[in-house]
């Protein structure tokens, strides 16, 4: 891994231990019940719109999870590498 992918996974991961992002992160996962109610749609334009909604939220939700994944990876191609 070089020096910039390095420091690239260290400042994300550094972002996911503040207290900030978990605050952001229970802020979206509220949301998420609220955006995720049928009966609130008002037309198939607002169905819609909350689907991207919904896909934006577990986005974030599971960056942690993406960021981990793509990390063993780069680590597991140095490892092969040498």
């Amino acid at each position: 891994m070089n020096n910039e992918t390095e420091i690239y996974f260290r400042h994300l991961n550094e972002m996911f231990r503040t207290e900030g992002w978990q605050i952001f992160l229970d802020d979206i996962k509220q949301g998420v019940d609220v955006v995720n109610s049928v009966e609130l749609t008002k037309d198939e334009q607002d169905l819609y719109f909350r689907k991207g909604q919904l896909a934006v939220m577990a986005n974030i939700l599971n960056i942690e999870a993406q960021v981990a994944a793509a990390q063993a990876e780069a680590e597991a191609d140095d490892a092969e590498a040498v």
